[in-house]
């Protein structure tokens, strides 16, 4: 018996010591040996991910590891690198702390992006919707019949290019459509162009859909019609600050200019109005939050990134003002698109890894991502001022 209760006691001891030694495993304690004298400590986890996949990963210049794996190392300051054949590197400083997992996510750009033309009529004007998956523009290079408004779904799928999405919304035959000033209403369905002719403006609205071989003419009510459309807007703005944290909602409508909503409406891109001190929101703080160091002293003009999830907030890149005026988010909600002297730029939504994506020429005015974030459209002649400019997608992927 005295026998069986020590097998059982020696049994239970062992289970006991490899439970223990896979729970501190998992929670990140490895043992080194310092010398003879072996030392456990507590490690973090580097969790290292890119797209596309198979990418290297740099630990402080050293050949560590490939993407999509995971790294146990040390407490402390390290220089992460990802670096993938054909595409712009992506570099990071993170602070590994113990048990905690630190992510290294990197979009890889291709430094020769794929060029592809949506359209070849050359196009006027192009105005994408507020929900930026539609753009309408007009072409006034063919016939009567075939110049006009017309509108690019980018939710679609092409049967074989680009080319053929867009259709036709209204004709020159009806009136000089493709010569007007466009805009979109608030909810994205209609069009409203206006035709100006001997000192003359005549406003129509036109539904985005479809051929319009009757068009609404709206000259006499687009004042009323405006003030309509004016305070949905202001509507839609203020479910967004409603939907803000309590302590944060005030400050924000004190404070904040926003500039525009992450697609996921988790990070809020916005122009400070007056000096002051962003409050902490989330008491105590999040662990394992994004390690870039953040600014909560806002100062007047500025333009941050203020991260709800985490109640983490970034100061992006000081350039000249006018800048934010093309500052658009990409379809995953972590990363900017915005021009900066003459070349197309995207960087990540903390200010970090800024890429040139485009150094050719386009029009500086025109430059919107593609709903599934794959490409970004612009309006180019490709450098030829002989030809009127055309819609075109640098690829992303």
């Amino acid at each position: 018996m005295v026998k069986k209760l020590i097998i059982s006691l020696g049994i239970l001891l062992t289970l006991i010591s490899i439970t223990v030694v896979v729970i501190l495993f998992g929670r990140g304690y490895r043992i080194f040996f310092d010398g003879i004298k072996p030392d456990v400590s507590g490690t973090g986890l580097l969790v290292a991910t890119s797209s596309p996949d198979g990418a290297q990963v740099f630990v402080n210049d050293h050949l560590t590891t490939a993407t999509n794996n995971t790294i146990n190392l040390t407490p402390g300051e390290y220089d992460i690198k990802i670096f993938k054949q054909g595409y712009f590197s992506w570099e990071k400083h993170l602070k590994i702390e113990k048990g905690v997992v630190t992510k290294a996510e990197a979009l890889l750009f291709p430094t020769a992006p794929k060029l592809e033309s949506i359209t070849n009529t050359g196009v006027n004007v192009a105005v994408m919707d507020p929900s930026q998956t539609k753009l309408a523009y007009t072409v006034s290079s063919q016939s009567a019949k075939k110049n006009g408004i017309y509108v690019l779904d980018m939710t679609a799928k092409p049967i074989i290019t680009l080319q053929g999405l867009s259709i036709q919304i209204v004709e020159d035959t009806l009136n000089s459509f493709s010569r007007t000033k466009l805009s979109w209403t608030p909810d994205g369905s209609s069009i409203i162009a206006t035709i100006s002719a001997l000192n003359l403006n005549t406003t129509y609205l036109l539904k985005g859909d479809g051929l319009n071989q009757n068009p609404s003419d709206i000259t006499e009510t687009i004042s009323t019609t405006s003030l309509t459309w004016q305070r949905q807007t202001l509507e839609k703005h203020r479910s967004q600050i409603d939907s803000l944290p309590r302590e944060l909602r005030k400050f924000a409508e004190n404070n904040f200019e926003i500039i525009a909503w992450s697609p996921d409406e988790l990070k809020i891109l916005y122009r400070v109005s007056k000096q002051s001190t962003l409050p902490i929101i989330i008491k105590p703080p999040l662990i394992g939050v994004n390690s870039t160091p953040e600014q909560r002293l806002l100062k007047p003009g500025e333009i941050y990134v203020y991260d709800l999830k985490e109640d983490r907030n970034y100061k992006i890149l000081d350039y000249k003002a006018g800048f934010e005026k093309s500052l658009n988010w990409l379809a995953d909600s972590k990363h900017i698109i915005f021009v900066h002297d003459q070349k197309v730029e995207i960087m990540e939504y903390d200010g970090k890894n800024t890429t040139k994506i485009y150094a050719g020429p386009f029009v500086d005015s025109f430059v919107f991502p593609w709903p599934d974030g794959t490409k970004i459209v612009i309006l180019t002649n490709l450098g030829n001022t002989d030809t009127a400019p055309n819609l075109y997608t640098i690829g992303l992927k």
